[in-house]
Formats: structure tokens, sequence, C-alpha cells
């Protein structure tokens, strides 16, 4: 398995999917994982975790000529990305700091990409295996080069698009390294339908080649704390993006106050959106009702969840939205976008197209004065969760990997 994130070195869900997903399937495969950045002394059971900060320094590798950024990225894979390599003398100091580093996402990630992906190949050429998996577009060219060099069967897991991210006009080297890298794989794994669509309608690949898997949970011990004030709380939780429509949770929030002013709304995340955000709730004068906190480790997380009475995620485009499995692990009734993989398997929560404000607002409104309706809602959703599980999913890519006959 190729990973870019891994507890407790993780920027978002990718890293927690990832290691969740992997202690499943370790019930059922010999498993090494090979990550950037791993923490010293960070063991997981059954699992051979590999972090590159760790062991780097010793290996002889190849990197690409990486010129002006993003050149690599429009040229032919089979010429300029996977042959196009030249041999380049590094000391350890330098092969060790390209990933001891706390953002992995920062910085030039071009060459952070390229560098995993000679670094892993040389890796491959020592191991024994039968299946290389790939997470995501930052470990597909070194998923390409290891089948190049191996034969072995390419597996490519997608948790997120560019499309997602950037909206679907975004043409870039990302979204060029994700096209080439699932026409090359031997089957992709998305982790709803609505990425499977999106898949095949953005990138031009065929339905043969999929299989999707949803993304499981892990169960957690819901509890209820004792909140600071009396209003009731409506909770957005997530990257302050494009994607995950925070400029609809600040609109949503000013319809509902509109019609009841004793509800405070609380936005969980950072991201590029945060300061436009902060401001615009100034601007509508929903400072006192509105309340942004930045980034939360999980027990911060986890009490909101325990305080909240309503949670909304109104993404553009949500692969899955593991958020809201999390909020309803807490007895939380969820409003949530239609455009997500997490609507099709919570099919107890309540549903609306991100861009309609009045509908999300209203369902809100419902759901704080109608305690038959929330209470149906809970329950509806509780029962989802006994099928959102990472065993089941576990269990699921293996199916998928014996159809493809590659085991």
């Amino acid at each position: 398995m190729l990973g870019w994130e891994f507890p407790p070195v993780i920027n978002g869900g990718l890293g927690v999917a990832c290691h969740d997903l992997s202690r499943a399937m370790s019930d059922h495969a010999n498993i090494t994982m090979i990550v950037p950045k791993s923490s010293p002394g960070f063991k997981v059971k059954n699992i051979n975790l590999l972090g590159l900060n760790m062991i780097s320094g010793a290996m002889p590798f190849k990197t690409h000529a990486v010129s002006g950024g993003l050149n690599p990225y429009y040229s032919d894979f089979s010429g300029a990305i996977l042959n196009q390599s030249r041999s380049n003398s590094h000391s350890s100091e330098t092969n060790q700091s390209s990933f001891n580093i706390d953002n992995l996402y920062g910085g030039d990630v071009i060459n952070k990409v390229s560098h995993y992906a000679d670094i892993t190949s040389n890796i491959a050429r020592s191991m024994d295996f039968d299946i290389i998996h790939a997470h995501d577009w930052m470990t597909m060219l070194a998923g390409l080069k290891i089948k190049q060099q191996t034969g072995k069967p390419l597996v490519m897991h997608i948790h997120s698009l560019e499309v997602d991210r950037s909206g679907a006009q975004s043409k870039g080297w990302v979204y060029e390294l994700e096209k080439k890298g699932m026409e090359y794989a031997d089957l992709l794994i998305p982790v709803s339908n609505f990425t499977a669509n999106n898949i095949q309608q953005h990138y031009g690949i065929s339905k043969s080649k999929i299989a999707v898997v949803h993304n499981g949970s892990i169960k957690v011990n819901p509890y209820k704390s004792k909140r600071q004030f009396k209003e009731k709380t409506v909770l957005f939780v997530g990257r302050l993006t494009r994607q995950k429509g925070p400029e609809k949770f600040l609109e949503i929030a000013s319809k509902v106050l509109d019609h009841n002013p004793d509800v405070r709304f609380v936005m969980a995340g950072v991201g590029d959106y945060f300061k436009s955000i902060l401001e615009n709730s100034s601007l509508r004068h929903l400072g006192n009702r509105f309340h942004m906190t930045g980034f939360l480790n999980m027990e911060k997380l986890r009490y909101l969840f325990s305080v909240s009475d309503v949670y909304c995620m109104p993404s553009v485009s949500e692969p899955f939205g593991l958020s809201a499995v999390e909020a309803a692990q807490f007895g939380i009734p969820c409003v949530i976008s239609r455009q997500s993989g997490v609507a099709e398997v919570l099919s107890g929560a309540l549903k609306f197209d991100f861009w309609d404000i009045n509908k999300a607002a209203g369902y809100i409104l419902n759901l704080l004065n109608d305690s038959v309706l929330r209470k149906k809602v809970v329950t509806d959703a509780s029962h989802n969760l006994d099928s959102i599980t990472w065993n089941l999913s576990a269990k699921k890519i293996m199916n998928a990997y014996a159809a493809k006959q590659f085991i």
C-alpha cells in the first residue's frame, strides 16, 4: 500500500481512512504501508509501516528532473514521467529532509510526489508482494513506476478528485496525473457511486475498471456534555475550501437566524476561506451567533459533537464525508448535501442540493423545533451505521481483488 498520510502525522481524513482500512484489511492480507512520514515508535498491529523520513537516508534512488515545476505532468506519462529520469546523488540529509516536515502538501509538492515515487519504486525492487494499492493522486506516480518495473496489478483507491477540489473545469497537472494514473491502473476503487460517476464523466474511464467501496467508520461511545450556553447549536466540521461549501453554511446560518435568533452556528476547521467567512459573518452582523474555532483535535471535535443539536454538511462535491457519520454516531440529526458519497449510505439524513439554501435552512429549523422529526432522523441514521464499517469495506476490497483474479 502506498499512502500519503498516516496517523499520528495527518492533515485530514485521508490519513484516518488509510489507517482504519489497512487495519481492517490486515485480517485478510499481509500489508506493508509506505508513507512519506511516520512517527518514531508508532506501531500498528499486523501492518509493516515504513516512513521514508526514517529510512530514506540509506536508500539510493533516481529522481526526475523537475524544472519550472509543472512540466513533467503535462507530458506523456510513458515517456516524460515513467522513463525520463536521471540518476542523481543526494546526501542522506537531503533525502530525509524532503519528508521531515509537518505539512506534506506545502511547498514544492511536485518534487515531493516525484521523490516519493523514486524511493518507493526502489524499495519495491527488494520486496515480495502481489498487489500495488495506491491511495489518491499523491501516490499514483509511485504506483505507476512500481507496476512498470514489476508487472504487478495496480489498484488505485480514489478518496478525492481534482474535479471535486477545484471544479469540473480544472485541467491542470493534478488532473492530468489522475487521468493517466487511472488509465494505467488495473482496478479503481472510488469511495462512492458519486465519485465513480465523476471518474466516468470527467476522466473518461470505463465502468468495467471500477468497483465502488464505501468508507467505513470506527465505533465510538457517544456522550453528552454540558454546554456553555443555552442556545441550540448547529455544527460544521471540515476544511474551509470551495469543495466543502463553507460559504453555503454561512448563508444557511443567516437564513435560520432570520427566523430563530436563539441558535448558535459553529464552524470547526481551517482553510483558504477562513478570512472571507469571518469577514462576511461580521458584515451580516452574525458575530455573536456564528463562531469559528480553527483547527481542533479529535478530543475537542468530539466535545462539539456532544453539545450540538444539528450537523450540517453543505459540500459542493464530497466523495464521501466521514464527518457526517461521526455526527450520526453521536446521535446528531444530519442535514447533508446530495452531492456527497455519504448520502448513499446515510439514508436517514435529510438531504438537499448544495445550492438549495432555503431547503437546508428549513430542515434545520424543523429539526430544532420538532422533537418527533428529530427522533425519527436520529433513529433512521442509527440503523444505517451498522453497515458503515471498515471490516465490511475490507471484505468488499478483497472480493474486488478476487473478481479481477489478482489473488
